[in-house]
């Protein structure tokens, strides 16, 4: 369920869907994410390799993590955005981002998130830490998740994916993988120590911020919400990693 659903690995499809499985998904997204990471680092070294300008060798990777994960994440943003500026009315803004549409704030939200995200990645470059930024940037934003679908966390609305993932995480779990991701984002080369870990808090701290906007504004997680939280997590993981 991790790899079929956050990336484009060719995986069987689950044969049950229950909350033990979809909470053991999102406890697995990192680990699922693994060959977008992948492909994030060897676009970065590609492009460096062969003397490609900073910027367009961030946008190629994040274009990568992009590609292998269907543009989820960033379909959730854009939608997450057009809902909380639509409407005060929980069930206007629930169904504006039920549509597979997006409006103005979702664009100028998107495009937002990913210039600063690409604008980050190629202050890394630039500082010749590029590929281990990538790295640490695009498993961090998925080690949110399980915080984002931990218990207590309500689902906004009876049916989908956040109604299935909704709660579905043991908080001491999700608190384990945070502390996991400080602990090996504090080993990544070319880093000083703390770095990493810094940037594993401050994509938390932004991810949380959002989730707790949603649950306020919308009563609980969609799965355009969680998406939404992956990509600023990276944003600001990213940031946190520019110079």
């Amino acid at each position: 369920m991790a790899a079929g659903t956050l990336t484009t690995v060719p995986v069987p499809a689950p044969r049950v869907i229950d909350r033990r499985v979809a909470g053991g998904a999102m406890l697995l997204a990192p680990l699922a994410a693994v060959p977008l990471a992948v492909a994030a680092a060897l676009a970065v070294a590609a492009g460096q390799a062969v003397h490609l300008p900073a910027l367009a060798t961030a946008g190629l990777a994040l274009g990568a993590v992009a590609l292998g994960s269907r543009g989820l994440h960033l379909d959730g943003l854009a939608d997450t955005a057009d809902g909380l500026g639509a409407s005060y009315d929980r069930a206007k803004a629930l169904d504006v981002m039920r549509r597979g549409d997006s409006g103005p704030t979702g664009v100028a939200t998107l495009v937002f998130v990913l210039l600063v995200q690409v604008g980050a990645l190629a202050g890394a470059i630039t500082a010749n830490h590029g590929v281990a930024a990538a790295v640490v940037a695009v498993l961090a934003g998925r080690c949110t998740l399980s915080m984002s679908c931990a218990n207590g966390v309500p689902s906004a609305r009876p049916e989908g994916l956040g109604a299935t993932v909704a709660g579905s995480v043991p908080k001491v779990a999700a608190a384990a993988v945070a502390l996991g991701a400080a602990a090996l984002a504090a080993l990544a080369p070319g880093l000083a120590w703390w770095r990493g870990p810094l940037a594993v808090l401050l994509a938390y701290a932004v991810a949380a911020a959002l989730l707790l906007r949603c649950t306020k504004r919308l009563g609980g997680v969609t799965g355009d919400v969680l998406g939404a939280g992956v990509e600023v997590g990276v944003a600001a993981a990213l940031l946190a990693l520019s110079t």
